[in-house]
């Protein structure tokens, strides 16, 4: 069946609106530092596009430092977890909202122990999760997290 030139035509505007609205949602882009991070490294803490925060992966390194938590692997997830809390704050979300997350492990073997005490940071209803081991980590970390999130505009 053909379409009538009508819709058709109403068809191109709707589609055309809605490229243009894909425009200016690319360009609701915020860039966030939080106080602290360490200057001069090529990537921001976080940034927002619309209502979507990505946040780059933390590490368990003490605020402004670049020294790793006490404790091996659990001493660093709890670390790494507090920062990304820490992140999320700031940029007005929370680990509520927190939708995905990507774990990445100098060893799978550290697996158990950094799930541990990661799952004592979401409750009920946890964020989808991807866990891989690699083959090195920044500042010799044990474990890196990343984190997506929603938050309010």
């Amino acid at each position: 069946m053909l379409t009538p030139p009508r819709t058709k035509a109403a068809f191109l505007v709707l589609a055309l609106l809605n490229i243009g609205a894909g425009v200016s949602q690319a360009q609701d882009r915020e860039v966030i530092n939080m106080p602290g991070s360490l200057v001069g490294l090529p990537f921001s803490t976080a940034v927002r596009v619309g209502n979507m925060l990505y946040l780059s992966g933390q590490i368990g390194v003490y605020h402004g430092t670049r020294t790793l938590a006490d404790g091996g692997v659990a001493g660093e997830t709890r670390q790494t977890m507090e920062n990304i809390k820490d992140v999320l704050e700031y940029a007005g979300s929370s680990l509520e909202e927190v939708v995905k997350c990507t774990v990445f492990l100098a060893d799978i073997s550290y697996y158990s122990e950094m799930n541990r005490v990661y799952s004592t940071y979401f409750g009920e209803n946890p964020p989808a999760r991807s866990a891989m081991a690699g083959s090195g980590l920044a500042l010799g970390a044990k474990v890196e997290i990343e984190c997506i999130a929603t938050v309010e505009r």
